[in-house]
């Protein structure tokens, strides 16, 4: 038996130090390698480290999103320098120096330490090592890198000083700092705390360190953003943005904003503005995009079908207020689906009135209207809606086509993905996996859907919005024959913050669609504020959706429905 007993100790010890030697060669073995060159790192800190954030091409394939990218710092120490100009003479033939800087810097009588260049490559280190200047050092050093430059900056966000901590400032590395931050001390944790506390994480809600993939994938959303930028250039669009889902899962395959910029240099950018990802974090008051949510609640509700009709005489009154149609002109006797193709104001109206305030409201906010969507990026703004706890009918009105309720970009995809998915809500993400440093994968996508309508609203909305396409959109001029399209544009009026009412020459454009429409692989939002010279969406946003929806059926290959 003692024999037995020792063999099993021996056995179990074997397979321990199998995997701490796994852990440390290949799980962390980049970290450990790093640590083995302390003679290049300042002696008072740690080579910064962090976690890394991939993309996912359509094939699986993962490519790097975030990472850290390595060169070397040159210091001078002016306490321990004998010839100043001759080291500046010497330095100078191999990086740029300006005289008075580095003098002002050398000349620092008593003074340790002061940088004089960051971010060398190796070659140029090599170089200025073998020089061997007196009162000079090199020091390896690492940085943030986000090897795509512009492309997708609004989601990953960048890195910067919290005092004297780097950390996640904005987009994913703020969101995921807790699971990318790297403090350099659990480097010599001991093996067994590490892998049950990583585990015990990797199950519970709390998160280990580790590295994240998301479902963004790079060539979708370099489309996305090329489409985006044409669209501000031609407009002089005061912002214009979009966003690509899977309207079944809730998976992000692409989000942008026009004009962007760089997180490799967001230090440099003088409008901090353009860090905003206004899509999660700004609110917008979208127009007729709005009034097929109406009309599916009139539909799941039953107090209207597909052939109901009603009156248009191009304008209600209600509470001693007007509301009108675009145009102001009544058609007569129209159908429902003459509200989506002409869009008409009074027939989305007719349909809240219909519902009741406490029907139509509850229809909203089942729609997840007011409410934050529970993506996984920060400064979530939730919607105003306030009007529909009013009571009045003018206020009823006029959310029923998109004016007098403010939402988020990002809630109103959501809503709307519930038309074309069967009548559900879901939860909109970006990361789909982490990678614990102690090798374990963790999946925290959030496959939850909420019922929301009935399986035969959805149904019934999407024919009519293809309908939409292929008979009103610019007279049809952009039906595809082999493809089915489900789709719908907004022109909304801008509200004037300070003197109430509305600017009467602002104006806000969206579009949204989703393909193919009766079982949707994507559903794709466009939006552009203060579009210049141009009055409908229609004729902004019609083309670069459809460009949008070619690419995407072509790229992912997906058959024709009819």
């Amino acid at each position: 038996m003692r024999i037995r007993f020792l063999s099993v100790c021996c056995v179990l010890l074997g397979f321990v130090l199998l995997g701490k030697l796994y852990l440390v060669q290949i799980v962390r073995g980049s970290e450990y390698s790093v640590k083995a060159e302390r003679q290049y790192v300042r002696p008072d800190q740690d080579l910064w480290d962090r976690g890394s954030i991939f993309f996912e091409m359509r094939d699986g394939t993962r490519v790097s999103a975030a990472a850290l990218k390595t060169g070397f710092t040159v210091a001078i120490h002016p306490k321990n320098m004998a010839n100043k100009e001759g080291a500046y003479a010497e330095l100078s033939k191999e990086i740029p120096l300006g005289r008075e800087e580095f003098f002002a810097k050398a000349d620092k009588v008593g003074d340790p330490y002061e940088e004089i260049a960051r971010k060398l490559p190796e070659e140029i280190a090599t170089k200025i090592s073998a020089l061997t200047i007196k009162g000079v050092s090199l020091y390896k050093d690492r940085w943030r890198f986000y090897p795509g430059g512009l492309l997708a900056s609004h989601i990953l966000g960048f890195v910067g000083f919290d005092g004297n901590l780097q950390t996640g400032r904005a987009g994913l590395e703020r969101y995921y700092n807790d699971v990318l931050y790297r403090d350099g001390s659990d480097l010599y944790q001991n093996f067994f705390a590490e892998i049950f506390s990583n585990v015990k994480k990797a199950v519970g809600p709390a998160r280990a360190a580790g590295d994240i993939v998301t479902s963004i994938e790079p060539s979708v959303q370099h489309f996305l953003e090329h489409s985006l930028n044409e669209l501000e250039e031609t407009y002089d669009a005061d912002r214009v943005g979009g966003i690509i889902m899977d309207p079944q899962s809730g998976r992000l395959y692409a989000m942008g904003l026009s004009p962007s910029f760089d997180p490799n240099e967001y230090a440099k950018e003088t409008d901090s503005g353009r860090f905003i990802n206004s899509l999660v974090e700004n609110v917008y008051e979208m127009g007729s995009i709005m009034k097929p949510l109406t009309i599916a609640a009139g539909f799941d509700a039953g107090v209207v079908s597909a052939t109901s009709t009603y009156t248009d005489l191009g304008s209600l009154t209600l509470n001693g207020k007007t509301i009108s149609n675009f145009d102001g002109k009544g058609r007569g006797v129209v159908s429902m689906q003459e509200v989506l193709n002409q869009s008409l104001n009074t027939g989305a109206a007719t349909v809240a009135l219909r519902l009741g305030k406490d029907e139509f409201r509850a229809y909203f906010k089942r729609y997840g209207l007011g409410e934050e969507t529970g993506i996984d990026l920060p400064s979530e703004a939730r919607g105003l809606v306030q009007n529909l706890e009013s009571g009045r009918d003018i206020e009823l009105a006029t959310a029923s086509y998109g004016q007098g309720i403010a939402l988020t970009p990002i809630q109103t995809v959501r809503a709307l993905a519930s038309l074309g998915n069967g009548g559900f809500l879901v939860t909109p993400h970006i990361v789909t996996e982490i990678k614990y440093r102690t090798g374990i994968t963790r999946s925290v996508e959030d496959s939850r859907k909420i019922a929301v309508l009935k399986p035969n609203t959805s149904a019934e909305i999407s024919r009519m919005l293809v309908r939409v396409v292929d008979t009103a959109l610019l007279e049809g001029k952009y039906k595809m024959e082999r493809h089915s399209i489900a789709a719908k544009t907004g022109t909304a009026l801008i509200a004037n913050p300070e003197g109430g009412g509305y600017y009467p020459d602002r104006l806000l454009h969206s579009f949204f669609g989703y393909f193919p429409a009766y079982n949707p692989r994507f559903i794709v939002f466009l939006f552009a504020v203060q579009p210049k010279g141009v009055t409908f969406a229609s004729h902004t946003l019609t083309a670069p959706f459809m460009d949008i929806a070619k690419f995407l059926i072509n790229y992912y290959e997906i058959p024709p429905d009819r």
